[in-house]
């Protein structure tokens, strides 16, 4: 029985995703733990240390469907780690003269190290195929409103215009920066793990090193200068990355919640028969995927701490913070591209209303661009005056329910030297965007290259 919402077969549907459940789950794990001791026969077959049967009926019989679970988690119980009675049943479905070759020369956490490389090497290629897919989204979203203006806020309040392109393009920088972050990652990460029991690999002798090698080689794992027993950086490295991943994607899903909010309704999730409603209010699409964006985020930046904790080994092989890696990486893994996946659906399915940006940009009778009309009255009346001139017929558009410009010709300061025409200029949102058109240029390049 699942005890973690995000593996029930009921509330999974809302946290992670299958794909990558079959990546990171347990039996994934168990299966990469045979591809590891199979790839070991065939690579210590080619320098002739197993012979090229044994090697060949070892990869035979490594495959999880062949293994008494129940067995392996009661040898598991017993012994504190799963290898031990993996390669117990392997060498006995490898056969009597081959399974005594099995697990040549390894130690428990070559095996496991290396078995969670490999699932993690095909869990960043999941998440680096979504990541890819939602800047596509976000990339074409931004070009095609570039030109929407609605507010721009600060604490929640109408600050200056923006477009809605502008904003998308906010969203998108970080993402963009995030897939450069994974690329340059996966290198770091993506390292066999073979150094016998102390990490001399003493027990191969002279042929340690050739095996590493040929190892790295068959399982298309890059061979580290040294093997990390205790060197947990890069598997570290990977979850910190997901944490600052999932940060990027709560910037995303807490602006599009707030946008979606019936006082403000300018964007709206994808919508479809029944998401998002009430058991109660029939009326209510709540901001389902951005909910479960936020909260998967701060599953996955709950776990950082624990991975970065871990580091702290003793010696040559940790006692306790090793074993508290597998709590961490897997759900992280499982959270973070679930996220992920939901600010996909989001970016490739919005909602947008123009018509209804206009109108809250409006909502203030163009109070939003006074920081416009001071800076236009600067030039004439000084940057002080200016300030106390628009400043005053604020106070006055607020108190008498007037537009900003009509408040602005009733000081004479302002009638003596600008017509009506000229202050409405001055007034006009659209006339007050600065660079965002060279700003959203900047990071849609940023995509092409």
């Amino acid at each position: 029985m699942s005890v973690n919402p995000a593996d029930s077969p009921v509330f999974g549907a809302l946290y992670g995703t299958d794909a990558m459940r079959a990546a990171m789950g347990e039996r994934a794990l168990l299966q990469r733990m045979l591809d590891v001791e199979a790839a070991l026969a065939r690579a210590q077959a080619r320098l002739g240390i197993v012979p090229p049967e044994a090697a060949a009926a070892i990869t035979q019989a490594a495959m999880v469907d062949r293994l008494d679970t129940a067995e392996l988690a009661a040898s598991t119980r017993n012994t504190g780690y799963p290898v031990v009675g993996l390669v117990r049943q392997l060498s006995m479905l490898a056969g009597p003269e081959a399974g005594k070759w099995t697990h040549w020369g390894a130690t428990t956490q070559d095996i496991m190290d290396t078995a969670v490389v490999l699932q993690v090497r095909q869990a960043l290629s999941l998440i680096r195929a979504d990541l890819m897919g939602l800047n596509a989204a976000l990339g074409r979203l931004a070009y095609a409103q570039r030109h929407t203006v609605m507010a721009g806020r600060t604490h929640l309040q109408q600050a200056l215009p923006v477009t809605f392109g502008y904003k998308v393009a906010v969203w998108l920088s970080p993402l963009i920066t995030m897939q450069e972050r994974l690329e340059q990652l996966r290198p770091r990460v993506e390292k066999l793990q073979f150094g016998g029991a102390a990490g001399t690999l003493a027990s191969l002798g002279d042929a340690g090193i050739a095996v590493q090698r040929e190892l790295g080689n068959e399982l298309g794992l890059a061979v580290p200068d040294i093997p990390w027993h205790v060197a947990r950086d890069g598997l570290a490295e990977a979850v910190c990355f997901l944490g600052l991943l999932t940060g990027a994607l709560s910037k995303l899903a807490t602006d599009v919640m707030l946008l979606m909010q019936t006082e403000v309704a300018e964007v709206a999730e994808p919508h479809v028969a029944g998401r998002g409603g009430s058991s109660t209010m029939p009326q209510k699409r709540n901001p389902i995927s951005c909910e479960y964006i936020l909260a998967q985020a701060r599953g996955v930046q709950a776990l950082v701490p624990q991975m970065l904790g871990a580091m702290a080994q003793d010696q040559e092989r940790g006692t306790g913070p090793w074993q508290a890696e597998p709590l961490a990486i897997g759900q992280a893994f499982l959270l973070g591209h679930g996220a992920l996946v939901q600010a996909r659906v989001i970016a490739e399915g919005m909602t947008v209303d123009a018509a209804r940006m206009r109108r809250n940009l409006e909502s203030t009778g163009g109070l939003i661009v006074a920081e416009q009309v001071m800076m236009g009255l600067a030039p004439a009346l000084g940057r002080g005056e200016a300030h106390h001139v628009v400043h005053h017929a604020c106070d006055l558009a607020l108190a008498q329910g007037l537009p900003l410009a009509s408040a602005l010709m009733q000081d004479q300061q302002v009638s003596a030297r600008l017509t009506p025409q000229q202050v409405a200029q001055l007034c006009d949102p659209s006339a007050y965007l600065g660079s965002t058109q060279v700003f959203i240029d900047n990071v849609l390049k940023r995509i092409s290259s």
